[in-house]
């Protein structure tokens, strides 16, 4: 009885690269109806050994509802669940209510592969987030294609140009079909005036996660430096 329970138990690839559980099989199901867990996530059945898509896993397919958002390529957020919110990584300390709020000021686009959702050199005039798909930043120089980065669910980008509204610095490419929120200056603007107690949170998570970034590129090139200098 104890080896059948067992085999019946899940782990969940969490937004932070960190693997969950073990988890039940209703508890699982319960985090599918809060849109915590997704069609793409990735989870581990210890009955076979194996990882894959949620939508894959035989017990979860009929739990998943496919379109969830409007026909429209773009829509109010309001209508998203605060689990689906909870996933985008500097969304995931804020709780239900206050998701809830942010949430009427986005809205939703869908983004086929292959299309671009920002290119470079446009003026900027808001921010992403990312429900679903996956999508990269590049340049281009001539016909020649240099990635900068790839995003993917709970990943972010183009929150410069909530404060400076200056040029998109790279094109950002759909490498796949893809959901995402955008938050745009002006949404923003009436953010900070309607509702101040909900964008200090909101500008100190996204605070955090520059400050990470920028450490993380001064550690890069300091090791770039350091290389140079011990090859001359």
């Amino acid at each position: 009885m104890e080896l059948q329970e067992s085999a019946n138990e899940f782990f969940i690839w969490g937004i932070d690269d960190s693997p969950y559980g073990p988890v039940e099989l209703p508890a699982l199901i319960d985090w599918i109806k809060d849109e915590r867990v997704l069609a793409d996530t990735w989870i581990f059945a210890r009955r076979d050994g194996n990882w894959r898509r949620a939508a894959d896993v035989p017990e979860l397919q009929a739990h998943f509802n496919q379109e969830i958002i409007p026909d429209s390529a773009a829509a109010s957020a309001s209508g998203i669940k605060p689990g689906s919110l909870r996933r985008i990584k500097i969304l995931a300390q804020l709780n239900d209510a206050q998701l809830d709020r942010l949430s009427e000021f986005m809205e939703v686009q869908k983004v086929p592969q292959w299309m671009a959702v920002v290119k470079q050199g446009d003026a900027g005039n808001g921010m992403y987030f990312i429900l679903q798909g996956e999508l990269r930043a590049r340049v281009m120089a001539g016909d020649k294609e240099t990635i900068l980065a790839t995003f993917g669910p709970g990943d972010f980008f183009g929150d410069m140009s909530l404060f400076d509204h200056g040029p998109r610095s790279a094109d950002i490419i759909a490498n796949a079909d893809s959901i995402v929120l955008k938050m745009s200056d002006v949404a923003f603007e009436r953010l900070t005036r309607e509702a101040p107690a909900l964008a200090t949170p909101f500008l100190q998570a996204t605070a955090r996660t520059l400050a990470a970034r920028i450490r993380a590129d001064n550690q890069r090139l300091d090791r770039v430096t350091q290389q140079f200098r011990a090859s001359t």
